[in-house]
């Protein structure tokens, strides 16, 4: 009976809906009062389970944020693919791009995450976790522009894709800056613009 009981609590604490609960609790807490006014303790209020479900899932507050930022990454990855499914060419591509980033980058964990990564309390390993989420967009953008080099549509070197998809993802992030300040028709227009003027740029000759 002692060993049913204790079965029964094991799963209780490995479950991944107690996991899923939790994780979705915060990531509310953190968009609400950001990762510094939030504690284990109010984590704990809401979602119903002990401080030590939450310890033993996350280890710590830094370790459940990064896991909700890579879980919010993998959302991101996933709905692009859907997108770009749908665009023929690299061009098409970069303007659906555009249009996806400026209407998939003001995500409610954001500021939570900016506001760790800028803390020079945070441990070197959550900090590098948070830089490293950008690797998801630098491949997508540098998937297109190795597109537009395979079908001619860009006049690009093969050794020139890294660069020039971090020089594109460096643009759509000076632009998404703007999301709290401008109105969403203008700023769309801009996006539209710069990546008008960025295709001219790397045109090919064909």
């Amino acid at each position: 009976m002692i060993g049913d009981g204790y079965a029964m609590n094991k799963r209780h604490y490995d479950s991944e809906e107690t996991r899923s609960v939790i994780a979705e609790k915060a990531a509310r807490l953190f968009s609400q009062k950001g990762f510094a006014g939030t504690s284990i303790a109010d984590i704990s209020r809401e979602s119903g389970f002990s401080k030590g479900h939450i310890y033993y899932h996350f280890e710590n507050k830094e370790k459940l944020l990064v896991y909700l930022a890579l879980e919010t990454m993998s959302s991101w990855k996933e709905r692009w693919e859907s997108v770009s499914a749908g665009y023929g060419t690299a061009t098409q591509k970069l303007y659906a791009m555009a249009h996806f980033v400026q209407n998939n980058y003001k995500t409610p964990l954001l500021q939570a995450g900016q506001e760790v990564a800028s803390n020079p309390a945070t441990s070197p390993e959550t900090v590098a976790q948070l830089m490293g989420l950008a690797a998801t967009p630098m491949h997508a953008y540098y998937e297109i522009f190795k597109l537009g080099v395979e079908t001619g549509e860009f006049g690009l070197e093969e050794s020139e894709l890294q660069t020039t998809g971090f020089l594109f993802g460096t643009l759509m992030g000076g632009l998404c800056q703007h999301l709290f300040t401008m109105e969403a028709e203008p700023l769309e227009a801009l996006f539209r613009q710069s990546v008008k003027i960025f295709v001219e740029g790397i045109r090919g000759k064909g």
